[in-house]
Protein backbone atom coordinates (compact mmCIF):
# COMPACT_ATOMS: atom_id res chain seq x y z
CA UNK A 1 0.00 0.00 0.00
CA UNK A 2 1.92 3.21 -0.91
CA UNK A 3 1.76 5.89 2.11
CA UNK A 4 0.85 9.17 1.51
CA UNK A 5 0.91 11.96 3.91
CA UNK A 6 2.77 12.31 7.56
CA UNK A 7 4.07 12.76 9.84
CA UNK A 8 3.19 9.95 11.57
CA UNK A 9 3.14 9.12 15.39
CA UNK A 10 5.06 6.20 15.98
CA UNK A 11 5.52 6.18 19.74
CA UNK A 12 5.36 8.40 22.57
CA UNK A 13 5.69 8.01 26.15
CA UNK A 14 8.06 8.51 29.19
CA UNK A 15 10.79 5.91 30.54
CA UNK A 16 13.54 5.96 33.38
CA UNK A 17 16.13 5.97 30.72
CA UNK A 18 17.08 5.81 26.86
CA UNK A 19 19.98 4.17 25.62
CA UNK A 20 21.54 4.31 22.17
CA UNK A 21 23.32 1.40 21.17
CA UNK A 22 26.09 1.53 19.03
CA UNK A 23 24.03 0.67 15.76
CA UNK A 24 22.67 3.52 16.33
CA UNK A 25 19.34 1.55 17.27
CA UNK A 26 17.27 3.04 21.08
CA UNK A 27 16.62 0.76 23.88
CA UNK A 28 13.98 2.56 26.30
CA UNK A 29 14.16 1.26 30.09
CA UNK A 30 11.43 1.02 32.10
CA UNK A 31 8.16 2.72 30.76
CA UNK A 32 6.13 4.65 33.07
CA UNK A 33 3.24 7.08 33.94
CA UNK A 34 2.65 6.46 37.28
CA UNK A 35 5.52 8.68 39.88
CA UNK A 36 4.40 8.07 44.05
CA UNK A 37 5.58 10.98 45.71
CA UNK A 38 6.25 10.22 49.62
CA UNK A 39 6.68 13.16 51.69
CA UNK A 40 5.28 14.27 55.69
CA UNK A 41 3.40 17.09 54.93
CA UNK A 42 -0.42 17.19 54.53
CA UNK A 43 0.03 18.81 50.92
CA UNK A 44 2.01 17.88 48.34
CA UNK A 45 5.65 20.71 48.21
CA UNK A 46 7.01 21.42 44.85
CA UNK A 47 8.84 18.30 43.46
CA UNK A 48 10.93 17.58 40.54
CA UNK A 49 10.10 14.80 38.32
CA UNK A 50 13.36 12.87 36.31
CA UNK A 51 12.14 11.13 33.41
CA UNK A 52 13.07 10.84 29.87
CA UNK A 53 10.19 11.97 27.08
CA UNK A 54 10.35 9.95 24.04
CA UNK A 55 8.20 11.14 20.75
CA UNK A 56 9.43 9.48 17.71
CA UNK A 57 7.58 9.83 14.47
CA UNK A 58 8.09 8.22 10.58
CA UNK A 59 8.12 10.72 7.52
CA UNK A 60 5.67 9.31 5.08
CA UNK A 61 5.77 11.51 2.02
CA UNK A 62 6.46 14.81 4.22
CA UNK A 63 9.80 16.11 3.77
CA UNK A 64 11.07 19.01 6.07
CA UNK A 65 12.08 20.32 9.03
CA UNK A 66 9.42 21.36 12.00
CA UNK A 67 8.62 22.50 15.56
CA UNK A 68 7.79 19.57 18.14
CA UNK A 69 5.40 21.70 20.65
CA UNK A 70 5.32 19.72 23.81
CA UNK A 71 2.85 21.16 26.15
CA UNK A 72 2.70 20.33 29.40
CA UNK A 73 -1.33 20.58 30.81
CA UNK A 74 -1.93 20.54 35.21
CA UNK A 75 -4.26 18.56 36.66
CA UNK A 76 -6.44 21.84 37.35
CA UNK A 77 -6.13 22.28 32.97
CA UNK A 78 -3.53 24.79 33.25
CA UNK A 79 -1.38 25.17 30.09
CA UNK A 80 2.09 25.44 30.85
CA UNK A 81 4.75 26.89 28.48
CA UNK A 82 5.97 24.64 25.63
CA UNK A 83 9.15 22.84 25.09
CA UNK A 84 9.77 23.89 21.19
CA UNK A 85 12.29 21.30 19.15
CA UNK A 86 13.16 21.03 16.16
CA UNK A 87 12.32 17.71 14.37
CA UNK A 88 14.18 16.90 10.48
CA UNK A 89 12.08 14.34 8.64
CA UNK A 90 13.88 13.73 4.94
CA UNK A 91 14.83 10.35 3.39
CA UNK A 92 12.52 7.34 3.01
CA UNK A 93 9.11 6.68 3.71
CA UNK A 94 9.94 4.87 6.63
CA UNK A 95 12.77 7.01 7.93
CA UNK A 96 11.37 9.66 10.70
CA UNK A 97 12.56 11.93 13.61
CA UNK A 98 11.60 12.27 17.01
CA UNK A 99 12.70 13.59 20.64
CA UNK A 100 14.16 11.66 23.21
CA UNK A 101 14.79 14.35 25.99
CA UNK A 102 15.82 13.72 29.78
CA UNK A 103 14.01 16.23 31.75
CA UNK A 104 13.25 17.12 35.33
CA UNK A 105 9.77 18.70 35.47
CA UNK A 106 8.52 20.26 38.22
CA UNK A 107 4.90 19.10 39.36
CA UNK A 108 3.12 21.36 42.12
CA UNK A 109 0.23 19.23 42.69
CA UNK A 110 -1.26 15.50 42.44
CA UNK A 111 -2.97 14.94 39.86
CA UNK A 112 -3.43 13.40 36.12
CA UNK A 113 -0.67 15.63 33.89
CA UNK A 114 -0.79 15.50 30.23
CA UNK A 115 2.15 16.79 27.89
CA UNK A 116 0.17 17.41 24.43
CA UNK A 117 2.17 16.74 21.55
CA UNK A 118 2.10 19.00 18.81
CA UNK A 119 3.80 19.72 15.14
CA UNK A 120 3.60 22.67 13.35
CA UNK A 121 3.34 22.01 9.75
CA UNK A 122 3.95 24.40 6.81
CA UNK A 123 1.72 27.20 6.99
CA UNK A 124 1.42 26.83 10.41
CA UNK A 125 -1.12 24.39 10.80
CA UNK A 126 -0.98 22.45 14.02
CA UNK A 127 -1.32 18.66 14.05
CA UNK A 128 -1.87 17.17 17.41
CA UNK A 129 -0.84 13.83 17.25
CA UNK A 130 -1.47 12.50 20.74
CA UNK A 131 -1.40 13.11 24.59
CA UNK A 132 1.51 11.52 27.08
CA UNK A 133 -0.32 10.79 30.31
CA UNK A 134 1.92 11.87 33.73
CA UNK A 135 -0.38 10.45 36.92
CA UNK A 136 1.36 12.14 39.93
CA UNK A 137 0.15 10.25 43.36
CA UNK A 138 1.29 12.38 46.98
CA UNK A 139 1.51 9.80 50.31
CA UNK A 140 1.71 11.57 53.17
CA UNK A 141 4.17 9.21 55.19
CA UNK A 142 3.56 9.60 58.91
CA UNK A 143 6.58 9.15 61.22
CA UNK A 144 6.54 6.82 63.99
CA UNK A 145 6.23 8.43 67.41
CA UNK A 146 8.92 7.16 69.77
CA UNK A 147 8.31 4.88 72.74
CA UNK A 148 9.09 7.34 76.16
CA UNK A 149 11.87 5.92 78.31
CA UNK A 150 10.57 3.69 80.70
CA UNK A 151 7.47 2.72 78.78
CA UNK A 152 7.30 -1.10 80.34
CA UNK A 153 9.34 -2.43 78.10
CA UNK A 154 12.46 -4.74 78.57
Amino acid sequence: MPVSGGPYLQAAFFCEKALREVDGAFSFIRAVDRWNIPGPTPTMPPTIIQATLVALFKSGTFRASAPLVITPISPTNVRMPPIILPVLFEGDDERGGGVVLPMGFQVQEPGLYWFEVAITLPGEAVAIMTFIPMRVVYMQQVLPMPLPPNSGQS
